[in-house]
């Protein structure tokens, strides 16, 4: 007999073994594994009484609460498909992804309903609108929906090939893609995850990683999988980092390299006493070396670092040590540490191959391919972009757009984007969104926007603009053009004005001059 693979059934293993486990922490409230799964249970009783059913979608605007968590198993049960959009998005972007996704009932926390609130008249296809805080007219009160629907609902028929999320990324267009990860997707990444990084039912998890990130990196579900505790922490700054840490007895994390940069450098009042021997999981953007070694020599934490994409599920590749790399030296072993790795068990055939052969390039650490992948991890397709779909997977192949080396050993190593994909603290920029807004400033007649090296963020956007002529505007002026109209983390880092942009015969601007043409920026 089969039945479907789902992250579903790890909700259903650990209301069985664990239930009187603490399951959940967000701030002052502590929710038993058996608690918590009756407030998803009673949520998706109240979605059903709304209409909701299978195959509907749901969105969600929330950061790291347990509201958020739970609408990970809530929604999923009613065979209804997740959307959780990213929160540090534009009020236009959320109208845009709410529209595009299709989503009937829209849910969101106290910080952005302001948000949502601006583009309600773009969305007439949303029926219900749920504050899960911060109740205000217009909006269905989320705890009291809970309080007055029992736990009890009909669950349908669940086929592994369903839609579990619709995950929107940016990646390198101007309009977010939305990216279809079914319950097999997502089943086999939480295992895949599992048997490389060991949780267990003694962990403690900080929820430093969004949630809506890739579905957390799919540690919403990996956690619950293990028995261990979901620790809720919806603003990520250093201080309450290593205080929660500190609290709660952490003893896993999940963090971009610039999360893991604020907390490599936060200075000892900051810091505190700081527990060793937690376990980091960072992915994003290549984390530097020397952010590595400082974590792992200064505060005594164990850093993993893990490779994919959204449309991955996302985990490709881990960095998993190697008995030799025990004795190197803690330099060296930092250096090992910043590769991508080797496949995931479970993550399926990965390879680095010529763009123009379609052959594996050789394993010298030198030759450069794009990495492409196969398995039972890789994407349906893009939501409503089939074009999108057959550009991306040709062949039998996901092509990620990640130009890597592989070293002798195996090991895969990132060295550029073949993209003009921007990674900025974990998040996806495009350049041709960015320079399409500068271009409608009045004193702007060209612009390329490139990502250059960033000690914070690891990356950030760098603007070189040729003004019209008789115009002329300043570095912040066309910062704060950027800032009213995109989500704040899309606006320029840096702008030098120049009188031309290196070109090819046929005008198309070269890139790689510019990125060669200014040095690394220290942060400010």
């Amino acid at each position: 007999m089969e039945t479907p693979l789902t992250p579903l059934e790890f909700m259903r293993r650990t209301r069985r073994l664990y239930p009187g486990r603490e399951g959940v922490v967000d701030r002052d409230l502590r929710l038993t594994y058996e608690q918590f799964f009756e407030r998803c249970d009673r949520w998706a009783a109240a979605l059903q009484g709304m209409g909701v059913g299978k195959g509907d979608r749901v969105a969600y605007v929330a950061a790291n609460v347990h509201q958020q968590l739970e609408s990970f198993y809530a929604v999923p049960q009613l065979g209804a498909v997740l959307v959780p959009i990213n929160y540090r998005l534009s009020a236009d972007d959320f109208a845009y992804i709410i529209e595009h996704s299709g989503a009937r009932v829209v849910c969101a926390d106290s910080d952005y309903l302001d948000a949502v609130d601006q583009v309600r008249g773009n969305l007439p296809q949303v029926e219900r609108f749920v504050a899960l805080s911060g109740a205000r007219d217009g909006w269905l009160d989320y705890e009291t929906s809970l309080k007055t629907h029992p736990p009890d609902f009909e669950p349908p028929q669940i086929d592994e090939g369903d839609l579990l999320t619709i995950n929107y990324t940016s990646g390198t267009t101007a309009r977010p893609k939305g990216v279809m990860i079914t319950h097999r997707n997502a089943w086999v990444n939480v295992v895949g995850t599992l048997l490389h990084l060991r949780l267990s039912v003694q962990d403690r998890y900080l929820w430093t990683l969004p949630m809506f990130h890739a579905n957390g990196w799919t540690f919403t579900w990996v956690v619950t999988a293990a028995g261990a505790t979901h620790v809720c922490l919806p603003k990520v700054e250093p201080g309450a980092v290593f205080r929660t840490i500190r609290e709660e007895r952490i003893t896993w994390m999940c963090a971009a390299p610039t999360v893991l940069i604020g907390l490599a450098n936060a200075p000892a009042e900051v810091r505190g006493e700081v527990p060793r021997g937690v376990h980091v999981v960072t992915a994003g953007a290549p984390p530097a070396a020397a952010t590595i070694e400082r974590l792992e020599g200064d505060l005594g934490w164990e850093v993993t670092q893990v490779y994919g994409l959204t449309e991955t599920s996302p985990f490709i590749t881990v960095c998993e040590p190697l008995p030799e790399h025990a004795g190197l030296p803690a330099a060296e072993r930092a250096r090992i540490k910043a590769r991508q790795g080797v496949e995931l068990l479970t993550s399926g055939d990965l390879r680095v191959i010529d763009s123009e052969t379609g052959r594996e390039v050789p394993h010298d650490g030198n030759t450069v391919g794009e990495i492409v992948v196969r398995g039972n991890v890789v994407l349906h397709g893009y939501y409503r972009d089939p074009q999108a779909t057959a550009a991306a997977i040709r062949d039998g192949w996901f092509h990620t757009g990640d130009a890597a080396v592989v070293h002798p050993d195996g090991y895969v190593e990132i060295r550029d984007r073949i993209k003009d994909v921007i990674i900025s603290g974990g998040e996806n920029i495009s350049s041709v969104e960015v320079e399409g807004c500068l271009l409608r400033h009045p004193a702007v007649q060209e612009v390329a926007v490139v990502g250059m090296r960033h000690e914070r963020w690891g990356e950030a956007p760098h603007a070189f603009v040729v003004c019209r002529p008789g115009q002329s505007a300043t570095e912040e002026e066309l910062k704060a053009f950027v800032r009213e109209r995109l989500a704040h983390f899309k606006t320029p880092q840096w702008i030098t004005f120049t009188e031309e942009l290196p070109k090819t015969a046929t005008g198309k601007i070269q890139k790689y001059v510019l990125r060669k043409g200014a040095p690394a920026i220290v942060a400010q």
